[in-house]
């Protein structure tokens, strides 16, 4: 008798062949600008730890004394009895921090999106979605039963035309969603376009802010910020603790009724367990840094602004980079490939982003800057770009 699941075999296979499999390293020791990397010491290019907050002492403290005081986990749900001090102290600050009347965890960015999403609207709404929007958004997207329409990214004015034909359907509610940075190009949604063009057809505006909050804004305070915008203007502001905040969990920021309303309709916050409280120490701990080292987000722009000048003037195609995030573009995935491995041998960890994440002909390695990255090693990995990028002939 044939074996029922061969054929996850098979499909695996032809991404082997295709060179599309992810190829799993292993990181031994903090994720930090200089890390280990299968027994390799390398310059880390590929970590969304934009501020190196994943190490510092402060977090490493409040994680430990958290472990002291509370122990290892909850036991629980929130809604049971799950929601501890921390869990209640973070929300209150992070809202605080976001300049929003209430915030809310979960366990990750995407249990943000897949629980909260399916709750805001029903058959009788509407979702308006970038073309553009993370994998997350378009999973949350299709577990409702809203109409679905999509307009091309980043246009306001296709945005405008949408929602017209969106209004045709009558709906009783519409939802906007965007990301606030677009994690493989780096630019940043037009927000305050978009908010514009939601109050005209009293549109609710959902934008998910992870690669965006602790990066743009005053002091990190993300992409409402960004914008001088308010939870007024935008109801729904998610985001992650897992990127610039260094630990890890998801969240989203707005109204107290907003919050009110997700905590009792959104399934993955009702129930998956809540986070351990050394992690939500930490992130308390990231806030604190966040408020009083404003010094971090100040180089990691100046660093973003180092490397993709370095980048551009020895040829190579930047795309539509405003942020931390700087796509190296490749064109073939082959080629990709083929510069990541080189980079890899030279010391340096920046890997391919390869179809099916971007079309077959926008190959790329994505860069991602980090505040604790110095200028000797941003010379390096220019330096091994310029190298790489001319052996095969990218550049």
């Amino acid at each position: 008798m044939r074996d029922p699941t061969v054929w996850m075999k098979e499909e695996y296979q032809k991404l082997v062949d295709a060179n599309l499999d992810w190829k799993i390293r292993e990181l031994q020791g903090p994720s930090t600008p200089k890390a280990k990397i299968d027994g390799k010491e390398v310059i880390m290019l590929c970590s969304n730890n934009y501020l190196n907050l994943s190490n510092h002492p402060k977090l490493r403290d409040a994680a430990l004394n958290a472990v002291k005081t509370h122990g290892v986990g909850s036991g629980s749900v929130r809604a049971i009895a799950g929601t501890m001090d921390l869990h209640l102290e973070l929300e209150r600050r992070l809202a605080q921090f976001k300049g929003a009347e209430a915030s809310l965890t979960y366990s990750a960015g995407f249990t943000t999106n897949e629980g909260l999403i399916p709750q805001l609207v029903d058959k009788e709404d509407v979702v308006v979605s970038d073309e553009l929007n993370h994998g997350s958004i378009i999973d949350g997207v299709r577990l409702t039963k809203a109409k679905r329409f999509v307009y091309n990214h980043n246009d306001t004015a296709h945005l405008a035309e949408v929602l017209k034909d969106a209004e045709k359907e009558n709906p009783r509610r519409i939802l906007i969603i965007t990301d606030g940075v677009f994690s493989m190009d780096g630019d940043i949604a037009p927000l305050d376009g978009i908010v514009k063009a939601g109050k005209e057809h009293g549109a609710m505006i959902y934008v998910d802010d992870a690669h965006g909050e602790a990066v743009l804004g005053k002091g990190g305070r993300g992409i409402v910020s960004h914008f001088d915008l308010t939870h007024k203007d935008v109801h729904f502001e998610m985001g992650t603790f897992s990127k610039a905040f260094g630990v890890m969990g998801g969240h989203v920021s707005g109204s107290r009724d907003m919050v009110n309303y997700a905590l009792n309709k959104s399934r993955s916050w009702l129930l998956s367990a809540s986070h351990p409280p050394a992690t939500a120490a930490a992130c308390i701990a990231a806030i604190d840094v966040l408020e009083t080292e404003e010094e971090h987000v100040r180089t990691l722009w100046e660093n973003r602004e180092y490397f993709v000048k370095g980048l551009q003037q020895m040829g190579f195609d930047t795309g539509n980079s405003q942020t931390p995030i700087i796509p190296a573009m490749c064109g073939e995935s082959s080629k990709a490939v083929e510069l990541s491995d080189g980079l890899f041998k030279e010391g340096i960890l920046a890997l391919p982003i390869v179809f099916p994440m971007v079309a077959r002909d926008k190959a790329r390695i994505r860069n991602m800057m980090n505040s604790g990255l110095t200028k000797d090693q941003l010379d390096i990995a220019l330096a091994a770009y310029e190298r790489v990028g001319k052996q095969v002939g990218i550049i």
